[in-house]
């Protein structure tokens, strides 16, 4: 199983801080790659992977902002596309750009759709809903308008986050800092507690940030900014409980899942897919507004931080995650296997008439088919992607792209793929017999000679 896992550009794949898209992508990756199978990550050229690497550009947009997200975007997608029929599936983590060049291919697309920024985006997902595979990340973020293959949650790795059993003495908001996530009323509502707040990631919204924000920073209410992994993991442990105000229908929360996996309860606006993480009064507690909340917190010495564990390792663990998602893949090849596959590449059928055949077949770099010639049949080759070296009986003919040659019935041939891309050609079969066994092989570098 070859898989092409496409990564977002914006960040670092794993972040080094902030970059959620890219942090499901790495954990994917490597626990993919534990399990045997071959991927290749398309990420920006600083991402660190045990599998493999492929990269256009060096630095996440976000990052450098020299970089012009557009035509980066449109580099790094196109880079993964160019190369499609080197994977079984293209796994796509990098929003709906990607989905666009699924009908240029035969390799299967998957899409882990990780969130609708906007109901504008929708026309893309229902243009190709029929030809390509979605997966939900929760089952309230789905559109009655698409289908879905499977519901993946998202998964943390547990050995990152370390279970603390005894709560801490401040309250916690972990994400961006945008309306969307209630920084203010997060604030309100450890005002009206009484407990200390840390405020920590990135400013999305930096007007929200100074209005509401910045000017109720003091001794009791931090800002820290963003944060990486071993100080995520000491402020979520520690920590009375994490808030969670959010006034958006979140797709899923990584933040909430992470500070469970540390034992800290979370209070949370019952939106989105909150009710798939929390269990109310298990593991945290699911409020409608400030008020609710502050309630809440008086409430969270009752939650066994256990079971907060105990969640996170249940339903949301890397592990939990990576096998789900090899489910999908098993599905969608054996729904869309290649006709069949050879040492030098693969065939795909496309008509099989009584007095005709016609396969589209696709030559590795480096690949070539045996010397061999056919009793019942003669062949019309049309190249469509490289070119091809031709041998027909003493001669050799390079055939490039848009060319084409007769292979005449009883006539020794063979086709070489000289570069170092791969090489498809039309081949139109024309005779009394289609079958594999009329195939007599002189020379074969695989071994196969009758």
């Amino acid at each position: 199983m070859k898989i092409a896992l496409i990564s977002p550009i914006a960040w670092r794949t794993p972040p080094v801080h902030y970059g959620p898209w890219e942090n499901i992508v790495s954990l994917l990756c490597e626990g993919l790659t534990k399990k045997g199978i071959d991927v290749t990550l398309f990420a920006t050229g600083e991402s660190v992977t045990s599998a493999k690497h492929s990269f256009v550009c060096e630095h996440g947009y976000e990052e450098d902002k020299t970089i012009d997200p557009k035509v980066w975007e449109a580099l790094h997608i196109s880079a993964v596309f160019e190369r499609a029929d080197e994977f079984d599936i293209i796994h796509n983590n990098f929003d709906f750009l990607p989905i666009t060049y699924s009908g240029l291919v035969d390799t299967p697309v998957l899409t882990t759709i990780h969130g609708f920024s906007s109901s504008a985006i929708l026309p893309v997902y229902e243009k190709y809903n029929n030809q390509t595979y979605y997966v939900s990340i929760s089952d309230s973020d789905r559109s009655d308008k698409l289908d879905y293959i499977a519901n993946v949650y998202h998964g943390i790795n547990l050995e990152h986050f370390t279970f603390k059993n005894d709560p801490g003495d401040y309250l916690l908001f972990f994400g961006r800092i945008h309306p969307d996530k209630g920084t203010k009323e997060a604030i309100e509502i450890a005002k009206a507690f009484g407990k200390k707040l840390i405020i920590a990631g990135i400013i999305q919204d930096q007007k929200y940030f100074d209005k509401q924000v910045a000017c109720n920073l003091n001794a009791d209410i931090t800002y820290i900014g963003s944060v990486g992994p071993k100080d995520r993991d000491e402020l979520l442990g520690n920590a009375y409980a994490l808030l969670h105000p959010i006034f958006f229908k979140e797709p899923f929360g990584l933040s909430v899942i992470e500070s469970m996996a540390c034992g800290t309860p979370v209070v949370a606006f019952n939106k989105g897919s909150m009710p798939e993480l929390i269990e109310h009064e298990v593991n945290g507690f699911l409020v409608n507004n400030a008020a609710e909340a502050v309630a809440a917190l008086s409430r969270i010495p009752e939650i066994n931080r256990a079971n907060c564990r105990k969640t996170a390792a249940d339903k949301f663990s890397v592990e939990i995650m990576v096998d789900n998602y090899i489910k999908v893949y098993e599905q969608i090849i054996n729904s869309t296997k290649r006709e069949a596959k050879r040492p030098w590449g693969y065939y795909k059928v496309l008509a099989d008439e009584l007095d005709h055949k016609v396969k589209r077949i696709v030559v590795f770099p480096s690949g070539e088919l045996s010397l061999q010639k056919h009793k019942y049949r003669s062949e019309h080759w049309q190249i469509i992607k490289g070119e091809a070296l031709i041998t027909l009986n003493d001669k050799q003919i390079l055939v490039k792209t848009g060319e084409s040659i007769d292979i005449p019935c009883g006539c020794k041939h063979r086709v070489t793929n000289v570069s170092e891309k791969e090489m498809a050609f039309i081949e139109i079969q024309l005779g009394e017999y289609f079958g594999e066994d009329d195939i007599e092989r002189f020379e074969d570098k695989y071994g196969r000679v009758n």
